[in-house]
């Protein structure tokens, strides 16, 4: 296998589904990167990326989310495989993005990278056994480890199109955010045992995104999806079914008068009974909280993993 891989060389894939943007989206990145296919429509996640692994020509390809705006220099990057192990050529990867209802800078909405033979092989979502690891994500699919977060950033998540996309962002992280490898913990191990990491992202959805349209149904529906899957005895792998989260929208979309309202009944709940910290910022609270998040945050390269980050900043 060769020791390099230009980004520019690999087929890149627009992946569509319902996102309000989608369309205003796949023109710009036609603009900025012509050589890009798209998919859109599947129904299910593992579906969509395997007809994403379909479309692609190239064994390795990129993969953009339809609410995801990529900059444009990540087309200029080289993957630069000297003198690592073989397994960064066989890995999948996940970049962090910008998310622009609420500022936070990790994998979710981000640029990925797919191997066709991966994705082909893998069953998640829709598609899984039946094992937890597997039912909402896909960062725990990989038995030989194969699915890595890496530490840059090249692109900015617009998950806030529409009400119903942004409380459905913030309610599939408050969700995802309480499970402990996969699996709903009690309240007593989320206590003792969440990572910190995930505590510190799923209470800045909780809290921050009122500066931008939609930024307070994110809110209530990060609240919403943490105060279902950890104090009611609500199934939490419902979370995968677009149908079902359609179906619960049109239950509670009337609220909109009384969205601020809702979500602090449901922040009173998650700090009596979780003791998580519920203070809604401000507009101008939240652009501050914002500016200052990411002031410190610089790239790397693009083949920097986050485990290797934290270790070396732990000291491991």
């Amino acid at each position: 296998m060769t020791n390099t891989i230009e980004i520019a060389d690999l087929d890149c894939i627009y992946l569509s589904y319902d996102e309000p943007q989608k369309e205003e989206f796949w023109v710009k990145i036609q603009n900025m990167i012509p050589w890009a296919r798209r998919v859109d429509g599947v129904k299910g996640s593992d579906a969509a990326h395997k007809a994403a692994a379909e479309a692609s020509d190239t064994e390795r390809f990129i993969l953009i989310d339809g609410d995801n705006i990529p900059n444009l220099d990540f087309f200029n990057l080289v993957l630069d495989f000297t003198d690592l192990d073989p397994s960064y050529q066989q890995a999948q990867y996940r970049w962090k993005a910008i998310n622009a209802i609420n500022g936070l800078r990790y994998g979710n909405g981000g640029i990925s990278s797919w191997t066709k033979t991966y994705v082909e092989n893998m069953r998640t979502h829709e598609a899984s056994d039946g094992n937890k690891k597997t039912t909402v994500d896909f960062c725990l699919d990989s038995s030989d480890n194969l699915y890595w977060s890496m530490h840059d950033s090249y692109s900015t998540t617009y998950p806030n199109g529409s009400a119903f996309q942004a409380w459905r962002a913030g309610f599939r992280e408050g969700v995802k955010m309480c499970l402990i490898v996969g699996e709903k913990p009690t309240v007593e191990e989320f206590r003792r045992n969440a990572a910190t990491r995930n505590l510190n992202n799923l209470t800045i959805w909780h809290n921050v995104g009122m500066d931008v349209e939609y930024g307070a149904w994110a809110i209530y529906g990060a609240r919403l999806g943490t105060q279902m899957t950890m104090l009611t005895d609500w199934d939490h792998n419902q979370v995968q079914s677009f149908e079902y989260l359609a179906e619960l929208w049109d239950k509670i979309k009337h609220q909109d008068k009384y969205i601020d309202l809702e979500a602090n009944t449901l922040g009173d709940d998650l700090r009596l009974k979780l003791g998580l910290p519920t203070s809604i910022l401000s507009v101008e609270q939240s652009k501050f909280f914002k500016r200052h998040y990411n002031a410190d945050k610089y790239n790397l390269g693009p083949l920097v993993r986050e485990m290797d980050v934290i270790r070396k900043h732990e000291g491991w």
